[in-house]
């Protein structure tokens, strides 16, 4: 990649912002996961109810990613960004201050924490709107990189939960969110090419188009996995292998970093190969170690192992599946990335979820790996189906500079 055409190309102020912003949202989104065990503990919870627990933030915010893509599209990115963070970091405050006691509050709490999740259908196209299609692999992956967020969740929610109480980590996570809302009401700015905003009814049509479902699934698998792994390994190791709660997040966080850290070299891949190759790999990848994990390997060092490759083809074709939208939806790019990051939630939800149901009613999480290792082929063979098409219409090297 020529690097100063790309920062020539955009506005490096604004790409820091949505970085920063993404990458403390999705921190506090999957909060729940690693204070899980310590949570579980606390208020006795089943696997089932630990399961819906970290699984529940996952699919408010994917369900809330749909509302934001339209606030963008009506407010524009940064207002809608700005507030998004002020009720996180209310519904954050609250439950410091009064605490959680039940069940069902985690519950609550968990929707509200949704509103971080829904940061995706900000922070992407507050950076994707500054870039031309041969730089959106990187500038969108470079955003994406927030999503490393979740490890440090993973890194420091354990072990602040255990010297702290983990109620008071909810007190603690708001230092950072102030000091980085503030950074991200100065440096971010609205790219000058803003679409004008469409009626809600405009925004359905877009799914009338059948490559519409095809990224949404494509983006369940990959993210779906990606986040779904971040919010359940914390209460995995520990169930599994007996880890204490902040080694288990030491392994987490390991596993989150390295599908995170990837997702720029995911999109700049993509920009190199072409998304519909780089992806196609990446599935092949993802489903081989999801099905190696699912057997339950003897240590808890050979399943970080594999985690950590899993993580690594998940991080790289959500890079790749974020390579490829914009081409295809330039014009509806605010309703898309909510509409995909919706479905990517969607997928997490099901995995996070699944895996809880499958300890409980077999004793064993090898269903849940399974079947998500099953998606990860089915999107494969629908990727297959689809490329042909797409290369030689919206992908034809005469309409874009951009490999496909």
């Amino acid at each position: 990649m020529d690097k100063k055409s790309f920062l020539k190309a955009g506005h490096t102020p604004t790409l820091l912002a949505a970085f920063l912003y993404f990458d403390l949202a999705f921190m506090v989104w999957v909060l729940l996961g690693p204070l899980g065990v310590q949570i579980a503990n606390d208020l006795g919870l089943t696997h089932a109810q630990k399961g819906l627990m970290v699984a529940t933030p996952v699919l408010a915010g994917a369900l809330l990613r749909m509302v934001m893509g339209v606030l963008v599209d009506h407010l524009k990115p940064k207002m809608a960004g700005a507030i998004g963070q002020v009720i996180v970091i209310v519904a954050l405050f609250v439950a410091w201050q009064f605490g959680i006691h039940s069940y069902e509050q985690t519950l609550i709490l968990g929707l509200f924490l949704g509103v971080a999740g829904a940061s995706f259908a900000v922070a992407l196209p507050l950076a994707s709107r500054w870039y031309p299609p041969e730089h959106q692999g990187t500038a969108l992956g470079i955003a994406g990189a927030g999503n490393s967020g979740t490890a440090l969740a993973a890194l420091f929610g354990p072990g602040l939960a255990a010297a702290f109480g983990w109620v008071n980590v909810f007190g603690l996570a708001l230092i950072p969110l102030t000091i980085v809302f503030v950074v991200y009401l100065v440096l971010a700015k609205d790219a000058p090419e803003c679409p004008p905003a469409k009626s809600f009814a405009e925004y359905l049509k877009v799914l009338k188009d059948k490559d519409a479902w095809w990224f949404m699934f494509f983006y369940s698998v990959t993210f779906g996995g990606f986040v779904g792994l971040a919010s359940s390994l914390t209460i995995y190791f520990n169930t599994q292998y007996g880890l204490d709660p902040k080694m288990a997040g030491f392994f987490t966080a390991a596993c989150v970093f390295a599908g995170s850290l990837v997702r720029p070299i995911g999109g700049n891949v993509a920009d190199r190969i072409g998304g519909i190759k780089s992806l196609t790999v990446m599935y092949v990848f993802a489903a081989i170690f999801l099905t190696i994990v699912s057997f339950g390997l003897p240590q808890a060092w050979m399943a970080l192992a594999v985690f950590v490759c899993a993580m690594l083809s998940l991080g790289m074709g959500n890079g790749a599946v974020f390579q490829l939208v914009p081409q295809r939806f330039r014009k509806e790019i605010g309703v898309m990335t909510g509409l995909v990051g919706m479905a990517g939630g969607v997928g997490g939800f099901y995995l996070a979820s699944s895996l809880g149901y499958s300890r409980q009613m077999t004793g064993s999480y090898q269903a849940g790996f399974l079947i998500f290792a099953a998606l990860a082929i089915a999107a494969l063979i629908g990727l297959t189906a689809v490329k042909g098409r797409w290369r030689t219409t919206w992908g034809a090297p005469h309409l874009t500079n951009a490999r496909i």
